[in-house]
């Protein structure tokens, strides 16, 4: 967690003082003592994956193949092919199942 200094906007910096701990900033003079223990986190929300691809429009004009939906077993998906890692690794290819009523997404 960062703290930033109210006199200056600076990072404040952790010291140890003689007692305890301590907040000081390098600019100016502000001295705060760290009484109890401070902490706090965040958890972004993931976006989904289909979002991040593009979203829906991203499958209007993909090709399709055979290839067996994990869902519902129907025989045809539409796929598309990114670069997901570095260039030496092979393409990720991603499928969405043909049928209208699964449309189920997974990867390969």
């Amino acid at each position: 967690m960062l703290m930033f200094c109210p006199t200056c906007g600076n990072l404040l910096l952790v010291e140890e003082s003689t007692d305890s701990l301590r907040f000081s900033c390098n600019t100016c003079p502000y001295i705060c003592k760290i009484k109890h223990r401070i902490s706090s986190r965040i958890y972004p929300k993931l976006k989904e994956v289909d979002h991040v691809m593009g979203g829906s429009a991203a499958w209007e004009n993909v090709d399709s193949t055979d290839a067996v939906c994990p869902a519902c077993a129907h025989g045809r998906a539409y796929f598309m092919q990114m670069q997901t890692r570095s260039a030496d690794e092979p393409m990720t290819t991603f499928y969405k199942c043909c049928n209208q009523t699964c449309l189920h997404n997974w990867r390969d």
